[in-house]
């Protein structure tokens, strides 16, 4: 067999209870909030793009990694209101959204947004960050704000060091429940995050939210304005999203220069390693109720 041929029916994911889950199940109920994130943009013309590993998958696979188990999406920073706005307005009673902006609990240290379908329930493997949001722990597409930074290294570091020394600080007081302390740390992140954006308005260097601090500490990912923006129309599981303009540009720069995959003459071959084709971020999940399943003690 060449592992380098991907067949994407051989990827499972387990539930507490040992039940395995064929991921492409999951990919579909995931597929529906992107489809209602989709139809919702472009009814308010709001640009976004398919982000990080969801770029990759569809540049190799035209969809999903195979071992992938969500969707990650961008907007620029400017859209980000509006995209709030339109999200109340025209979002599916079948979804929710959960996000600082409209829910103090939620944590900043996260991606920006997450958005959510009421039917499901999935438990992350990060158990430091729970959702503490009470309006549900759907399965979720994460949403990102990207703006301008500074190209000046030092700089950037700077701005993106604070949200990195308050983490500790802000990760107890948030899983020992101190709201009200942690309150103000969340406001600090997120003005630091966006005073910072402010002040590089004319900068040609784009990046997600520093709010979000889980990148290797001297290499963050800054793109060229020119290869983010304008988004582009790009196929994914047979439907029509949105990605960056220069897609194989940024997954180089994310990722490396072999994360796309490579023609042998014959075919296309994943160079991904297989130890390493895994999924990242389920814990437990339940795709027919938004139930948690009964927990079981470990054997």
């Amino acid at each position: 067999m060449n592992d380098r041929i991907i067949n994407k029916d051989d990827y499972f994911i387990e539930d507490r209870q040992g039940n395995k889950i064929n991921l492409k199940d999951l990919h579909e109920k995931i597929l529906v909030i992107m489809d209602e994130i989709d139809r919702i943009c472009r009814k308010n013309n709001i640009p976004y793009a398919l982000h990080a590993g969801s770029a990759l998958g569809a540049i190799n696979y035209k969809g999903f990694i195979p071992w992938d188990d969500d969707i990650d999406v961008l907007v620029a920073k400017k859209d980000y209101k509006r995209l709030i706005n339109a999200f109340k307005k025209d979002m599916s009673k079948d979804f929710i959204f959960q996000c600082f902006e409209t829910d103090k609990r939620y944590n900043v240290l996260l991606p920006n947004m997450k958005v959510r379908s009421k039917n499901t329930y999935i438990k992350e493997v990060n158990v430091l960050l729970p959702n503490r949001c009470k309006t549900g722990d759907g399965v979720y597409i994460d949403l990102s704000w990207y703006s301008e930074v500074s190209g000046n290294k030092i700089v950037d570091q700077i701005f993106r060091t604070i949200p990195k020394l308050l983490m500790p600080i802000m990760l107890i007081l948030d899983n020992l429940h101190l709201d009200l302390l942690l309150l103000p740390f969340k406001y600090l992140v997120d003005w630091v995050s966006r005073f910072y954006t402010f002040i590089c308005k004319n900068s040609k260097y784009v990046s997600q939210t520093i709010a979000i601090p889980w990148e290797k500490f001297l290499k963050e990912p800054i793109f060229l304005k020119s290869d983010i923006y304008p988004f582009k129309n790009c196929e994914f599981e047979g439907r029509t999203y949105m990605t960056y303009n220069n897609p194989e540009n940024v997954v180089h720069k994310w990722y490396g220069p072999n994360c796309t995959k490579r023609w042998n003459g014959k075919e296309w071959e994943e160079t991904y390693p297989v130890h390493k084709r895994q999924t990242k971020h389920v814990k437990d999940i339940n795709l027919e109720s938004n139930k948690r399943l009964e927990k079981i003690k470990d054997q």
